[in-house]
């Protein structure tokens, strides 16, 4: 055999040893690439019913939030007309009851004071402004000296 023989050969062996690689790889892939389709179409048969479901649940809670809607609407006028009525009877009866509850003090006043003797002018002590625990005089006694 000569030298060109023997390279031929060599390469003729590669050649097998690539092609055999690369139909393993392929035939892996082939396997890889059916597992997904596998896989995605059984995610699509469980995801469709979750997607239905997942629409019903948001029909039946905007459903709920209309009526969450009413009810406010419904108890925002209630209290709309609580607050109407509550200034109306406070226009109405609030002028009299503060007059009636003025004279009852003034009747008890002066029931109180009848049997009472004079009051007394304050004195000097009275008249004293407590601060923090001492009394502070009405008038300073003398003056300041400068430093």
């Amino acid at each position: 055999m000569s030298g060109g023989e023997v390279a031929g050969i060599l390469v003729a062996v590669f050649w097998a040893i690539l092609v055999s690689f690369l139909a393993v790889a392929l035939a892996r892939l082939a396997q890889t690439l059916r597992a997904t389709t596998k896989l995605v179409a059984d995610v699509t048969d469980q995801a469709v019913p979750l997607l239905a479901d997942a629409a019903t649940a948001v029909r039946s809670a905007q459903t709920q939030i209309d009526r969450v809607d009413s009810i406010a609407s419904d108890v925002q006028e209630v209290t709309s007309n609580a607050s109407a009525l509550s200034t109306t009877v406070a226009a109405t009866f609030g002028g009299p009851l503060v007059k009636v509850a003025a004279f009852g003090y003034g009747v008890r006043q002066a029931i109180g004071r009848k049997g009472a003797p004079a009051a007394t002018p304050p004195t000097e002590q009275a008249r004293r402004t407590v601060i923090l625990g001492r009394a502070v005089p009405v008038k300073r006694r003398g003056r300041r000296k400068k430093d």
